[in-house]
């Protein structure tokens, strides 16, 4: 039997997904919203930035937030102490006096309690936003995203995130996929398939947030939850692909992998649980049609494609030794395929997955120019190309392992 039939449907699909997004993107309405320039109207509009033990980076961020080109009177930050145990508090009472930030201390409840806590206080703001205390902002950031808001229908609008700073192999790795991820996003945001409002400066038009409600737990994703909210409640996601915001990263592969499994757990589990409703239904659209059922394609056959190639190794590395030791294949325990079928479906397995890095690489190219965000990307986009498959496979599959035996893991 050749196995490397069953990789041929996830390739295919990978590679049709990326053909999407590459027609999506040369369409007229995408290059119109390319080219929309930053808002010149200011609306109050207040930032929430909810923290738990970030001693060592919630001072930079806040200074990222009052270095923005916003008129102050028009700006209010929130910081939400979620019970933190290390100096956080002591940093953000430092803030105290300054008429654009409260502070605001509360028992530890998660993300979610932070964050409804902090829109209690920003009652009168016309839009809020979240910024994970880890993240900084780009001064002309405000403005940018701001400007998606001038269609009613548009709910809530999304940055274009990327890594602070990026140094270390792993760092420009996963830099190089956010960058792609700021071009998905902005493809996406042109037929309204956008399922993830991401917490580093994701905005809301406030009189939506009190409508369907405030932000839940959701698996550990609110930012997700909250998407596929709005979404079924009939609005529109937007993205600001100039508004830039950066983030710190995982460092460590450990680190990485728990990061992701967080994500992916949290993806699986809205749409199979919450909003199971939404996947493969027409009235949504391309999100309902294209998007969520191809977030499932992705882990399910992430994890195949990694069980096909372990077996494909293991067998040709057990034929060489058998042939080394000039014994017959047909009298060892090796695998039986038909190798001559297997070797023509390696070939055309090796060139749809060629083709598809090639599509991968050009968006985060796009990705880059469409959102002017600085830093080289070779080495990134290698580690992208090369490593990144290899790793992925396990968050996927310990994510499927903790969908089906209902396991939870703390967030950090």
């Amino acid at each position: 039997m050749d196995l490397t039939l069953l990789a041929y449907p996830f390739l295919f699909l990978g590679l049709y997904f990326q053909v999407f997004l590459l027609v999506t993107f040369l369409s007229t309405p995408t290059r119109e919203r390319r080219e929309r320039p930053a808002s010149i109207v200011t609306p109050k509009v207040a930032i929430i930035v909810p923290c738990w033990n970030e001693q060592d980076t919630i001072d930079g961020t806040v200074k990222s937030l009052l270095a923005l080109d916003y008129p102050k009177d028009k700006l209010q930050i929130v910081l939400v102490n979620d019970g933190s145990t290390d100096n956080t508090q002591m940093v953000m009472d430092s803030y105290i006096g300054n008429p654009q930030i409260t502070v605001l201390h509360k028992e530890n409840g998660g993300k979610h309690t932070a964050i409804n806590a902090g829109i209690e206080i920003a009652h009168d703001a016309e839009f809020v936003g979240c910024l994970d205390a880890d993240s900084f902002v780009a001064p002309d950031a405000l403005r940018e995203i701001v400007s998606c808001f001038e269609d009613p229908h548009v709910a809530a609008a999304t940055p274009a995130m990327s890594v602070f700073e990026p140094h270390t192999f792993l760092e420009r790795m996963q830099h190089a996929e956010y960058i792609f991820g700021i071009a998905a996003r902005h493809v996406l945001s042109a037929v309204n398939g956008i399922y993830v409002t991401p917490g580093p400066f994701s905005f809301y038009r406030m009189s939506v947030i009190r409508e369907i409600g405030g932000f839940r737990h959701a698996h550990q994703a609110e930012d997700m939850e909250m998407a596929l909210r709005m979404q079924r409640a009939g609005y529109e996601i937007e993205n600001a692909p100039r508004a830039r915001v950066y983030t710190k990263v995982p460092l460590t592969i450990p680190k990485l992998v728990k990061q992701r499994t967080r994500w992916t757990t949290g993806f699986l589990r809205n749409v199979t649980i919450e909003y199971r409703d939404l996947v493969g239904n027409p009235k949504y659209g391309v999100l309902g049609l294209l998007v969520l059922p191809l977030g499932f394609v992705a882990v399910i056959g992430g994890v195949i494609l990694f069980v096909l190639a372990i077996v494909v190794v293991a067998h040709d590395v057990l034929k060489t030794y058998f042939i080394t030791q000039g014994v017959p294949l047909s009298y060892t325990l090796a695998p039986h395929f038909s190798l001559e079928g297997l070797y023509l479906s390696l070939s055309f397995v090796t060139i749809l997955s060629f083709i598809t890095a090639i599509a991968s690489v050009a968006f985060i190219i796009i990705g880059k120019r469409v959102s002017n965000t600085p830093h080289n990307l070779t080495i990134g986009i290698i580690g992208y190309a090369l490593v990144l498959g290899f790793i992925a496979p396990f968050w996927l599959m310990r994510s499927l392992s903790d969908l089906i035996t209902g396991t939870k893991r703390k967030w950090r």
